[in-house]
């Protein structure tokens, strides 16, 4: 949501924005590095939020944590479009994730392949990417997804059936490309 789409109250004190920040920052941060993976450039998206807010005003939402969230979304998500290229990260994540007594490769695999996956939905355009994070990284059915966009579930639906098949295609390219 941009400014010019939602009026905005401006910021009382630094005590105000300080509470909305303990309330709302853990939130926050969860949603940006589900998607970027990285906690770094997580910190960058959820702290570029919350400074945006400190200079625009606090926005007029019916529901503020809908609001951050998916402002957080949208910020993580142009943070990949704009590096593009990321380096990976091996963390403890990545490694747990190819279960326990799992191999170097196929933590190395998993990792490259969350790499893989968050460029990839980096390249879909900015509403699809971001139904496709709130539908499979934050298990948001098509319903809450539709209320949350202020859209329909066939939109939804027809949106998410349009992204998988963009990102199938494109691990299938990666595929024929590593043989």
């Amino acid at each position: 949501m941009s400014a010019a789409t939602v009026p905005a109250r401006v910021v009382q004190n630094h005590d105000q924005l300080s509470q909305l920040f303990a309330a709302h920052y853990g939130r926050v941060l969860a949603a940006a590095y589900r998607i970027t993976g990285n906690m770094a450039d997580a910190e960058d998206a959820a702290q570029s939020l919350f400074l945006r807010i400190g200079r625009e005003g606090i926005p007029e939402a019916t529901n503020f944590g809908a609001y951050l969230y998916r402002a957080a979304v949208n910020g993580a998500l142009d943070l990949l479009r704009q590096r593009r290229v990321s380096e990976p990260l091996e963390t403890v994540s990545d490694i747990q994730q190819s279960g326990p007594g799992g191999s170097p490769e196929k933590a190395a695999l998993n990792a490259d392949m969350g790499r893989i996956m968050r460029q990839a939905i980096g390249e879909l355009a900015p509403r699809s990417a971001e139904m496709f994070v709130l539908r499979y990284l934050e298990d948001m059915d098509n319903r809450q997804i539709a209320e949350l966009m202020k859209t329909s579930q066939a939109v939804v639906a027809v949106t998410l059936y349009q992204a998988r098949s963009r990102l199938r295609k494109k691990l299938v390219d990666l595929r024929r490309g590593m043989r």
